[in-house]
């Protein structure tokens, strides 16, 4: 039997959750702006092009719905290699096939009743910023944990069955490449120094000042 006992079944519940289409508290989030406190001053009159700065709230408010999708996955990304942690020590006692099957049984059981419902709240979208995290913290995709597991035929028809809900089992995350990777470190980051998330080192070290001036760098360059 192989290592990845907790995170097929907590993948598992990933790939056949009916996620939710949309998510109304995006919504909420949407119509929140800042408020200026302090008295009022006169300031020069300055010449903004609306577009730009339609843009750049637009980026804004974006910014923080992908945060608080952060805030609400990254604890179960977490809590999975945690547990896979516990529970590879726990099959490395048992010798039969006979006994890891029944072991396996027990905990697929456990594990369903604990998070399926909980899983069964995330949108969609939450559930794609989910299969990133648990690359970022476990250093594979859902997919080959399941295939690891189970077999490919599993691994292909979970992915398959994910995919109805835009949700791709062999998803990797890859902060030096994908935009939204970088933006989702930097929440992370953030979230650490601030003691909003509690830190959980990833399974692949990331060097985010590497990633921070790879982004600057791309984002400097002009458009073609």
């Amino acid at each position: 039997m192989k290592t990845y006992l907790y995170i097929y079944v907590f993948c598992g519940l990933i790939s056949t959750a009916t996620f939710a289409q949309e998510d109304p508290r995006d919504e909420y989030l949407k119509q929140q702006s800042d408020s200026i406190l302090g008295p009022t001053v006169q300031l020069e009159e300055l010449v903004i092009d609306k577009r730009k700065l339609a843009a750049d709230e637009e980026a804004r408010k974006q910014y923080l719905i992908l945060q608080r999708r952060v805030y609400r996955v990254y604890p179960y990304a977490k809590i999975a290699s945690e547990r896979l942690t516990m529970l590879n020590q726990g099959m490395e006692k048992l010798t039969s096939e006979r006994d890891k099957r029944k072991y396996f049984k027990i905990v697929e059981n456990y594990l369903t009743n604990e998070f399926e419902a909980q899983l069964k709240n995330l949108s969609r979208k939450d559930g794609q910023i989910l299969v990133k995290l648990i690359h970022r913290q476990t250093g594979s995709t859902t997919f080959q944990l399941i295939k690891n597991l189970k077999s490919g035929w599993k691994a292909f028809w979970s992915n398959n069955t994910a995919k109805l809900f835009d949700i791709n089992l062999k998803t990797e995350y890859a902060p030096l490449d994908v935009n939204q990777d970088y933006l989702i470190e930097t929440i992370l980051n953030r979230a650490f120094m601030a003691g909003r998330l509690v830190s959980q080192p990833p399974a692949t070290a990331l060097d985010y000042s590497e990633i921070m001036m790879t982004w600057q760098q791309k984002l400097a360059l002009p458009k073609t």
